[in-house]
């Protein structure tokens, strides 16, 4: 199956959504990541996005919807689920709440679970093609499951070319890294997986501390995200670094430590939103010019974990741990 690139233009758009009605999959840019889109109602559709990512039957997805009216009408919304969604959406935050009475997301997509997570994202484009296929549609990153997630179109091509029917290109994603996850499903928001909305901002939001677990949820994950091991480039990752050798390529951030041949730069002003939105793209650089030179790991320096930090390191973490 050859994979079409399609033009950031209504013929593009209208032809995404065709394909997406007809349960293809189609990738598309969201302020996020980009995603690859399925019809979150067609069974098959879900399934095929499982066997193009080689993901893991038990990681739920992420359903997108035009309207926060739209979600609700799947799932159980609580007033705070509205709170937030009054003040986030659209935007980088996704909340898992009960499946409604008839929520016609797929249980595939749900991974079985009495709940689903929901969000809508922001951006022209991806807010268009939503309206234009009128059905929610789940989009997981769009890249091989567990690997590095794509920035831009020619990150997706290169991890699923042949795989999915088409990528819509959108131009590189705003934000950089995932959604954040509340699970708002029980009597205290918990926060799943920390990302494009800050935990401080939510607590705001919430008047209340967020529940944050510690550590992963390998044997029955509730959102996407959760698996030890995620996020991850060929080379192995060392995080933390305040010396790098050599044979080491190296994921700065402010000052540069000397001796590395290859080196990329999160933000040279230490700005943690600059940092996001550059970070999948330099672990996909590092990674396939360092492979490239013959070098052996990425040396990751220090990212402080506040504000948008905890996103950064979660998925940096994530990569650097040993894979299954």
């Amino acid at each position: 199956m050859d994979t079409r690139l399609l033009h950031n233009d209504p013929q593009g758009i209208e032809a995404a959504a065709t394909i997406l009605r007809a349960g293809g999959l189609v990738a598309f840019g969201t302020e996020t990541v980009y995603g690859l889109g399925a019809d979150a109602r067609n069974d098959r559709a879900v399934a095929a996005i499982y066997t193009a990512k080689g993901r893991p039957g038990i990681n739920p997805l992420i359903s997108h919807f035009v309207s926060a009216d739209a979600a609700f009408e799947q799932v159980a919304a609580s007033p705070l689920a509205r709170r937030l969604a009054a003040r986030f959406w659209p935007g980088p935050l996704t909340l898992v709440l009960p499946r409604a009475e008839g929520c016609a997301i797929s249980t595939i997509a749900t991974a079985g679970l009495p709940t689903a997570g929901v969000r809508v994202p922001a951006g022209a484009t991806t807010q268009a093609l939503l309206a234009a296929c009128g059905f929610p549609v789940v989009a997981p990153s769009a890249n091989p499951s567990g690997r590095v997630s794509p920035s831009d179109a020619q990150h997706v091509l290169a991890g699923l070319d042949g795989r999915i029917d088409a990528v819509l290109d959108c131009g590189p994603c705003r934000v950089g890294v995932e959604s954040t996850i509340v699970d708002l499903s029980g009597e205290r928001p918990v926060l799943l997986r920390p990302g494009g909305i800050t935990l401080e901002a939510l607590e705001d939001a919430c008047g209340a501390p967020l529940v944050t677990p510690a550590g992963s949820n390998d044997i029955n994950p509730s959102a996407p995200g959760q698996l030890s091991s995620h996020y991850a480039p060929g080379l192995p990752v060392r995080l933390d670094a305040d010396t790098v050798a050599g044979d080491e390529a190296l994921l700065a951030f402010g000052s540069e430590l000397p001796g590395s041949p290859l080196v990329w730069n999160l933000s040279r002003t230490a700005d943690l939103h600059e940092a996001a939105a550059r970070l999948f793209a330099g672990l996909r650089f590092l990674d396939m010019e360092g492979r490239r030179r013959g070098l052996v790991r990425i040396a990751v320096q220090h990212v402080p974990g506040h504000g948008l930090g905890r996103a950064i390191r979660d998925r940096l973490i994530r990569a650097a741990s040993p894979r299954p």
